[in-house]
């Protein structure tokens, strides 16, 4: 498919890799961006050779906040009764497969919103996140007061969105916000790498522990426990378990049929 605002293309034929294309605009995401987006994720999902997703941006940018030029015409009944956000962002919610983005420079407002949704973050050493909307009037809208809290803690989290300041990616290592801070010119060959990793692992398996992780990461104890327990239980009825298993106790590679 024929994008305008983004680029894709696969990595060994196992990795979807989505490049965010508005350089002019340091890829500022407006709604046409984010449907795009959307139905990239989608393809790659379904497609059955691909094992992981990576979303990045460019060394100067992952994305610098949502479209300003686009919003600041909006009114209430624009944004609420078209349902602005929900209908066209959380669709990466959907996604089966694992989602990795690889965020080097700004990640501002719904650039740094949008890292977090995804399932972990792999900073360059250039990277800087913040949710700078207080100074436009607004407040983060695409989970910026309830992911962030989340990954970094309360205190922090209050300190980003009150003050609007950014933090570099050393901080946001510290904070628990990124998995891992590589240097600039090494950025996609590790994220690369760690989703070809991914892909080695049996499919089902890799399904259910991304399902649990984010029960833990959005449930109560309790509930995540259980909810882990039932999917470990049931990993047990595949193919995969009984190979995983046996390779091991026959000293050699596994050969996992995702099944």
């Amino acid at each position: 498919m024929a994008y305008e605002f983004i680029k894709t293309h696969t990595e060994d034929s196992k990795v979807g890799v989505i490049t965010l294309d508005r350089p002019k605009f340091l890829n500022a995401l407006n709604t046409e961006l984010m449907i795009e987006l959307g139905q990239a994720l989608k393809a790659f999902d379904a497609d059955s050779t691909i094992g992981c997703i990576v979303i990045t941006g460019s060394e100067k940018a992952f994305a610098a906040g949502a479209d300003i030029s686009a919003m600041s015409k909006f009114s209430f009944s624009d944004v609420y009764g078209n349902d602005f956000i929900t209908k066209d962002w959380e669709i990466i919610r959907q996604i089966r497969k694992p989602v990795i983005a690889a965020v080097s420079g700004f990640a501002l407002g719904g650039g740094c919103e949008l890292a977090m949704m995804c399932d972990f973050i792999i900073a360059a050493d250039n990277a800087k996140f913040g949710q700078p909307e207080i100074k436009l009037g607004i407040i983060p809208g695409a989970g910026g007061t309830q992911r962030l809290p989340r990954a970094v803690g309360k205190s922090k989290a209050m300190d980003m969105v009150l003050t609007a300041r950014m933090m570099d990616a050393k901080e946001a290592e510290l904070a628990g916000l990124v998995s891992r801070v590589v240097a600039l010119d090494q950025l996609m060959s590790e994220t690369i790498a760690a989703a070809m990793t991914i892909c080695s692992y049996p499919q089902l398996a890799v399904f259910a522990a991304k399902e649990s992780v984010q029960r833990a990461f959005e449930g109560s104890l309790s509930d995540g426990m259980m909810y882990e327990r039932r999917l470990f239980h049931a990993l047990f009825a595949t193919q995969d378990q009984k190979e995983g298993m046996q390779a091991f106790l026959d000293k050699r590679p596994a050969k996992f049929e995702n099944k």
